[in-house]
């Protein structure tokens, strides 16, 4: 099974501390987001480790569905930086949020859902010219944000021939039960962390309400065979994780 860790939980340490930790813990597999302070990153100092990379597009200030030209044009471009990146440091998945709501937005929601998709199939076409996997993320229960819910993300996918990186708390805290989660065959990325289903509170696996052992079981079920990305909010939920898997798998 391949674990890995997202650098979510070390903002914003440097990369060099951050692959340290998870060289102490022998972790195969690491998630750079891709900003500030892992935005620009040395090739050489990534390439001295033995670690097998995915990548994050940027969380801050990116709207790809936005009615606001310039913000959404620049959205995609910053995106198209981590599928750059992606290949610089040999990283062959890129993980992107969809869009959100602009607040002005919510009386032209059919616009904002075709920006949104002509953003995403922009991104699609760039990525296979990279030779990057797309994957698209499944959002929390947030008021605002696109594709919540996984049937509506997984018709996007098919629509754009893209694939899912299922955000196993957001999918949690959306209502949908462990075996609903797996129902999708485009999952090609997941995403670990624990919260109590009213909210997207990345806390260390074992702490919430999440069934973990059948989620364990669903994704032999499923023949999974991506990384397992723990995303959770410091280190020492990073440690309990860790320790939590080794007990349950």
């Amino acid at each position: 099974m391949k674990i890995g860790v997202s650098t979510l939980a070390f903002y914003p340490q440097t990369i060099e501390e951050v692959l340290d930790f998870l060289e102490n813990w022998n972790i195969k597999y690491c998630e750079i987001i891709n900003e500030y302070p892992h935005d620009e990153l040395d090739e050489d100092v990534l390439g001295s480790y033995q670690m097998n990379l995915t990548v994050h597009a940027p969380l801050s200030d990116i709207n790809l569905a936005s009615h606001n030209q310039t913000i959404r044009k620049s959205s995609i471009a910053e995106v198209k930086k981590s599928f750059d990146r992606a290949v610089n440091w040999d990283a062959e998945l890129v993980v992107v949020h969809p869009g959100n709501m602009p607040v002005m937005g919510r009386k032209i929601s059919e616009k904002i859902f075709q920006y949104n998709l002509k953003s995403l199939t922009e991104l699609s076409s760039y990525a296979e010219d990279c030779g990057i996997c797309m994957c698209v993320e499944n959002m929390p229960k947030i008021d605002g944000l696109l594709f919540q819910d996984l049937r509506d993300l997984n018709l996007l996918l098919e629509d754009i021939n893209e694939y899912m990186t299922l955000d196993v708390g957001h999918a949690h805290n959306s209502g949908f039960s462990v075996s609903d989660m797996f129902c999708y065959p485009l999952i090609k990325h997941v995403h670990l962390s624990d919260n109590d289903g009213t909210w997207d509170q990345h806390d260390a696996l074992g702490t919430g309400s999440i069934d973990f052992v059948e989620l364990f079981n669903s994704l032999n079920d499923f023949k999974y065979d991506g990384v397992l990305v723990v995303e959770v909010k410091n280190t020492i939920e990073v440690i309990k994780s860790l320790e939590f898997i080794n007990n349950i798998i």
